[in-house]
C-alpha cells in the first residue's frame, strides 16, 4: 500500500467515507457529499484505489432501461479504513499544532513593546 499526498480534498473525501465504511458509494453520490465537481473526485477515487485503499465495481444494469450510465460504486478496504482513519488523524494533528503555534505568536507579538514590532505594509 503506497503513501499518499493529503490534501483538503482527498480528505473531504476520506472523512466521507470514514463516516460509512462497508456502505459502497458511487462517485457522484461522493461528489454531492463532500461539495466536489466530478473532475475533482474521481482523480482522487482512482489514486485511493492504486493506493489499495478502495475497492470498485461496477454495477450490472441495463442502461437502455435505467435511462443512465452504469455506476462504479467505491467501498474501502480494511487496510484502507486503517490507512484513511491514519491520515485523518495525522491531518488533524497537523491543524492543531498550527493552531497551537499561530496562537503562541500572536501572543509572543502581543507582549513585545510597540516599538519592537514589526508592522506589514
Amino acid at each position: 500500500m503506497s503513501s499518499l499526498r493529503m490534501t483538503t480534498p482527498r480528505l473531504l473525501v476520506l472523512q466521507a467515507l470514514l463516516a460509512e465504511p462497508e456502505r459502497e458509494r458511487y462517485g457522484l453520490e461522493l461528489a454531492g457529499t463532500v461539495g466536489l465537481e466530478p473532475g475533482t473526485i474521481y482523480p482522487i477515487l482512482v489514486a485511493f484505489e492504486g493506493a489499495g485503499w478502495l475497492t470498485s465495481h461496477a454495477e450490472e444494469v441495463d442502461i437502455h432501461a435505467e435511462g443512465r450510465p452504469r455506476r462504479r460504486y467505491y467501498r474501502l478496504t480494511p487496510a484502507g479504513v486503517a490507512a484513511a482513519g491514519a491520515a485523518a488523524a495525522r491531518a488533524a494533528q497537523r491543524r492543531s499544532a498550527r493552531s497551537v503555534s499561530g496562537r503562541l505568536a500572536a501572543t509572543r507579538d502581543a507582549q513585545r513593546p510597540a516599538r519592537n514590532r514589526r508592522f506589514a505594509w
